[in-house]
Order: structure tokens, then sequence, then C-alpha cells
């Protein structure tokens, strides 16, 4: 099984901090964002290779990053993958990046893929997540915002009784539940050629989350809600609170 993080973006809602770092390389508490998501992962077991897709700007500070990181974690086994864009005009967006990396690294083509945004922060490990989801074919991370003009910003997910998609909109009017998905997924090696067809039929190639909203019609997506705190960061402001809320959780 493989990890593909999402670091491709541009986050101009954080300008000017964006401008000469990567956002998941900012720091929450003392700890860039993406190794939040890393240590999180490092209990799982039977993971091969982390991918990291970014862009041209900031490839050589993940490479030199993941450098470090290495060294003080040897057994971690990390690609740094450049999809070749310059800014927000002519990026991949998330499931053009997903594809992309899928259609050169055959060995992420050919194995299970975990796919989490590497600016998302968990306060937990994800383990039970990936135990729950690999007898899926794909599984969706959910987490209950626990109100409904909150997730107005989000989308909101149903599911049957054995916790398959029944309904996914995203940015809801007129949620119908609290639970929303995010930027944590599980693909099976048999899922995975789907993204090529989403693409290849002229689909929305940004927000991950598209994907899911499409897929679900035509393959079981399953869930799994994440319990402690996750956090999205949008703005100065919530990177101000992350920061505060997640020195609980330095380990």
């Amino acid at each position: 099984m493989n990890v593909l993080i999402l670091a491709a973006g541009y986050a101009t809602r954080l300008y000017p901090l964006t401008l000469t770092k990567a956002k998941p390389l900012l720091e929450v508490a003392g700890k860039p964002m993406l190794e939040w998501v890393i240590d999180n992962l490092a209990p799982v077991p039977d993971i091969d290779t982390i991918y990291i897709v970014t862009n041209n700007k900031f490839a050589k500070d993940f490479q030199a990053w993941a450098d470090g990181y290495r060294q003080r974690n040897p057994n971690r086994s990390f690609s740094i993958i450049n999809d070749g864009s310059t800014d927000d005009s002519d990026k991949l967006g998330a499931i053009g990046d997903i594809n992309f990396v899928l259609s050169r690294e055959t060995a992420a083509a050919n194995d299970d893929l975990i796919v989490v945004a590497g600016d998302n922060l968990f306060s937990e490990p994800l383990t039970e997540f990936v135990a729950h989801a690999r007898s899926s074919e794909a599984t969706l991370a959910t987490y209950d915002v626990g109100d409904l003009e909150a997730i107005k910003k989000y989308s909101a997910i149903t599911m049957n009784d054995e916790g398959v998609i029944t309904s996914f909109e995203e940015k809801p009017q007129q949620p119908k539940s609290t639970l929303t998905g995010i930027a944590l997924y599980y693909f099976s090696r048999a899922t995975i050629p789907m993204f090529r067809t989403y693409i290849e039929e002229g689909n929305n190639p940004d927000q991950p989350g598209r994907f899911i909203q499409w897929l679900y019609t035509r393959r079981p997506v399953k869930t799994h809600q994440i319990q402690g705190t996750w956090f999205d960061i949008g703005s100065k402001e919530t990177l101000a609170e992350a920061n505060e809320l997640f020195r609980q959780f330095v380990r």
C-alpha cells in the first residue's frame, strides 16, 4: 500500500505567508502541517512509498524537507513528484494531480492507495481508518461538524446501514446531515483506473470530493468517521487557531 499526499496548491488565501512557502510546510504547534499527516500515518503497517505531489515552485522545498525527515526516520521512503505547474493559472487540480501521479508511477497505480491532503490536521493516528478501509473498494473519511449551518461550507454525506454513501452534496443549501467528507481517502488497486476514466470524460479535475461524488454512483464507497480533532485551515485566522489548539496534541 502507498500514500499520495496532495501538496500542489498555491493557497492564495494565506498570502503573503504562502508566497515563499508551501502551505503544508507552514508550521502548526512547532512542526509543518505535512509532518502532522506523516506522523499520524506512521503507525499504519505495510506502507511502502509516500508520494508527495507538488508544483514547480515548491518541489525543491519538499525534497529538502523529505531529506531531513528521512535522516530522523530512515525507514520512510518518499518520492517528490513535480506536476510542472507554476501558479493557479496552469495548475492541474487535485484530481488531475492524482491522475498525473498514477499515470507515471507504475508502483502507485498497481497497489492500494491512501490519498490525503497535505494540509489536513488530525489529532489522532489514522490506523483505524486504514484498518476499516482495507476491505473496501473505496472509503471516504468523514467528520461530524455538529452544526447544520457550518456544514454549508463543506460537503454533506448520507449513508445506509452498511456505511455506504447514498448521497453526497457539495456546499449544500439545505443539508440533510452534519457529517462531512474530508480529504482523506482509500482506493483499492481495482478502483485506481477510475481516475483515468473520470479525467477522460472531461470532468472537473479540481477538488477531490468531486471524484467521490462521481464515484459513489458507480462503485460502493464506504465511510469511516474520524475521531478526535480534525482541522481545516483556510485563512490566517484559522492557522492561528490551529496553532493554539494543536499544542495539546504534540507528542
